[in-house]
């Protein structure tokens, strides 16, 4: 049984400037006694292509975490575009929330973000070299894909041994989401008549 519960994140900020930073609000309910913090992230999809371009935006251990529900507000700055593939600067990427215990992650929440030029001319006819300033973002709020993952709360030698398997879903869930990005990519493309 899960001793935290994610009940509620609210994107805030949402549709800002690609600059802008982002926020979420984040609502979880404790329902056991925790030895250990809790350790949030915001990681940043720069490339469904290869991990090397994930960025974690931000990260922040919570802690002692009171029973019964708790809320937060987490912000993190923009991603660093430097480290973002100039080809995958525009179009659909992903933004994830995490949180683990004691280096267990337990519950990953993903949001499809699309990232394009916020003047209509810019989208028809773009720059030869992306303009930062100029691009917007705008995360689907509405349809976060939520995964759980089986953890040994207080158990934590007992634990390492599940690490590989929960690495391997973690891995599939990635390639999944990959697969999203592509397919989203390619539906907006056709609903811009590129």
């Amino acid at each position: 049984m899960a001793l935290v519960t994610v009940t509620d994140v609210q994107v805030l900020n949402n549709p800002a400037p690609f600059t802008s930073p982002f926020e979420f609000e984040v609502t979880f309910e404790c329902v056991g006694n925790l030895n250990s913090d809790i350790e949030w992230k915001i990681i940043y999809v720069g490339s469904a292509k290869s991990e090397e371009c994930d960025q974690t935006l931000d990260s922040v251990l919570v802690g002692p975490v009171p029973l019964g529900l708790n809320k937060f507000v987490f912000q993190a700055d923009a991603p660093d575009p430097s480290k973002i593939p100039a080809s995958e600067l525009i179009g659909v990427t992903v933004v994830l929330l995490t949180c683990s215990y004691r280096d267990q992650e337990f519950v990953r929440v993903g949001y499809y973000v699309n990232n394009d030029y916020v003047d209509p001319e810019l989208r028809e006819n773009p720059p030869a070299t992306v303009d930062i300033s100029l691009l917007g973002r705008n995360i689907l709020a509405s349809k976060p894909r939520v995964t759980r993952f089986p953890i040994r709360w207080d158990d934590y030698e007992e634990a390492n041994s599940d690490m590989a398997m929960q690495l391997q879903e973690q891995q599939a869930q990635r390639e999944e989401m990959a697969q999203g990005i592509q397919q989203m990519s390619a539906e907006l493309d056709l609903r811009m008549g590129q």
